[in-house]
């Protein structure tokens, strides 16, 4: 059998010359890339010390979907596909199907003269070709050959049949009927090496649409021009990049339980939108981001009751958008914060306060009027002042519950001026140093600082607000996250929300409105106990919900918009060392 490989035959006259010695021996290229061994069996072709078979499809099914190969183009082990597709004449399909049809009716008028059951088989290829002899007459669709092949390869005759059999299977659950080409492996391997061969000629009709679903590049995929990557797309391979300030709004949510990678894969992402000039604004419950500021030479601020960094509650902002009463709208925040401080308040007290907070404005010029909002805001030392000067009964309770941030144990949290700068391009809000029941006051308190700040300056930022269930404990400070995630776009701001503990977060309908108002979210792994409540929110299938239980670290879902893929999170080394936080490395022990 006359094979590709190998070297040629010389010629008479050169054979009969004088014997080269081995320096004066002459190689041509394909002498050069010749196999040293090449085996062929009636099963198998093996070259050197790796082996082939080699498929041809035989059998379609009747109704095919886009998207039908991915199953193949997707298979766990590498494959060499190749699809050859001829356009033929309509003429002569025209005239073959004309015959067919004719054929057919014949039968069927036969089986009926004779009393005998019509075969099923025969009046179903009897519609299909009377639908598609009318389409090809309206020249709504144009007839063609389509020729696949398939070539496993295998490094031995044991895995080159069990991958045999697994393609074989995953063909047949698509109701794709394929045989080895038995006696011709040489010609199915040069069919799918890329030669453009078709070797086998063995084709098969097909119609323009179901051509068209064959496309085999069509498996999900979430890759743009412009943006960053987020990590590998598990069904193909393919680079997720993507730019969420392209959507809607450029918000997200990432869900994952403790050491899934859920700050890590945030990290990363933060670091890469430095790069794009992005501002990138993240409070820190838990010193994760502490080196990943000080390696960009970001602006890290440690707020607690023993450091300098002040935040005055009572800023306001600058600019006020038109038709807005930026006065009030700080005293509805103020006193959605002022209520985490105090405790639960009745409608008097609220009543009280209210006017209260209005009377320390008033009391340093501050009013209604814009222009007079440029002067320096109050502190809570003159809000404490008038709630003692009202001498009423329930303004004295409230100044006694307000009396230990002004003098007691707790004073000097936002007891000042503020002394912070938003200048840098990372800049990182600690609050480890703070009291588990304070938290969640400093996270509502910089949240609104931020809020405040980022208004009069619109940029392109990123906003991270990480164990961001400590603001879903109480209703007003999940009030005012849900208002600033709806609000961000706005602003050119893209709030990027963080929580392990999601049982909590989706129980309040606060959390679900922050998802609905997230263009991007981003499942990690799962807890057992969660797993149910997420697949019911984000309408997971059976296997999703398998995929989120028994993920890696860094594996999951990302969702954007209406396209949804599987996700490994992937780090160059150098991004690595910047943002891992696994003891392990960052204490050097190689042995844990």
């Amino acid at each position: 059998m006359k094979l590709p490989f190998g070297k040629k035959d010389k010629p008479k006259d050169e054979a009969q010359s004088p014997a080269k010695t081995p320096d004066s021996l002459e190689f041509s290229l394909p002498d050069a890339i010749a196999p040293k061994e090449v085996e062929i069996d009636f099963s198998y072709l093996r070259i050197d010390q790796h082996y082939y078979r080699s498929f041809f499809v035989s059998g379609y099914p009747r109704y095919v979907e886009p998207n039908w190969l991915e199953p193949l183009i997707s298979f766990e082990h590498s494959l060499n596909i190749s699809m050859f597709i001829y356009p033929s004449t309509s003429k002569n399909i025209l005239d073959d199907l004309k015959r067919k049809i004719a054929e057919m009716e014949a039968t069927i008028q036969t089986d009926m003269e004779r009393g005998r059951a019509l075969d099923p088989a025969v009046q179903v290829a009897l519609d299909d070709a009377k639908s598609l002899q009318e389409q090809l007459v309206k020249g709504a669709e144009r007839f063609f050959k389509l020729a696949l092949y398939v070539t496993v390869p295998a490094k031995d005759k044991e895995e080159l049949s069990n991958i045999s059999k697994l393609v074989e299977s995953t063909l047949g659950s698509l109701s794709i009927t394929a045989r080895a080409t038995t006696l011709q492996m040489v010609e199915g391997f040069n069919s799918t090496a890329p030669l453009d061969l078709d070797i086998l000629k063995l084709d098969h009709n097909m119609d323009t649409t179901s051509l068209a679903t064959t496309f085999p590049f069509t498996t999900s995929e979430l890759t743009s021009n412009e943006g960053i990557i987020y990590g590998i797309n598990e069904h193909n391979g393919s680079l997720i990049i993507f730019d969420r300030f392209s959507l809607e709004n450029a918000n997200s949510v990432v869900f994952a339980k403790s050491g899934a990678g859920k700050s890590y894969m945030v990290k990363l992402e933060a670091v890469r939108y430095l790069m794009f000039g992005t501002q990138v604004i993240i409070i820190d419950p838990e010193h994760e981001y502490l080196k990943l500021c000080q390696a960009v030479g970001g602006q890290y601020i440690d707020f607690s009751s023993n450091s300098a960094v002040n935040i005055n509650p009572f800023d306001l902002s600058s600019i006020a958008e038109e038709g807005e009463n930026e006065l009030g709208r700080k005293i509805l925040t103020l006193t959605g914060f002022l209520k985490l401080v105090l405790g639960q308040l009745d409608a008097s007290q609220s009543a009280i306060l209210d006017r209260a907070l209005v009377t320390t404005y008033r009391l340093k010029g501050i009013t209604q009027d814009p222009k007079t909002q440029q002067l320096p805001p109050p502190l809570m030392e003159d809000l404490y002042k008038v709630l003692v000067g009202m001498e009423d009964k329930s303004a004295q309770e409230l100044a006694y519950r307000l009396e230990r941030f002004i003098k007691g144990s707790l004073a000097g949290i936002f007891s000042a001026q503020s002394n912070i700068k938003l200048e840098s391009s990372l800049i990182v809000f600690s609050v480890r140093d703070l009291a588990d029941q304070l938290r969640p006051l400093a996270m509502y308190l910089i949240l609104d600082y931020i809020w405040t700040k980022i208004r009069k300056d619109i940029q392109k930022r990123l906003l991270i607000v990480d164990e961001a269930w400590y603001m879903m404990q109480n209703e007003d400070s999940a009030e005012f996250l849900v208002g600033i995630a709806k609000r961000a776009r706005k602003y050119y701001l893209g709030v990027t929300t963080i929580t392990q503990d999601v049982e909590d977060f989706l129980a309040e309908d606060r959390g679900k409105a922050i998802i609905s108002n997230s263009s991007i979210q981003v499942l990690l792994k799962q807890a057992p106990a969660s797993i149910e409540k997420v697949a019911k929110v984000f309408n997971l299938s059976e296997g999703e919900k398998l995929l989120l239980l028994s993920a890696g670290i860094g594996q999951g879902l990302f969702f954007a918009g209406p396209t949804h893929v599987a996700m490994s999170v992937v780090a160059s080394p150098e991004e690595h060392k910047l943002i891992t936080t696994n003891p392990a490395e960052t204490t050097g022990d190689k042995n844990r």
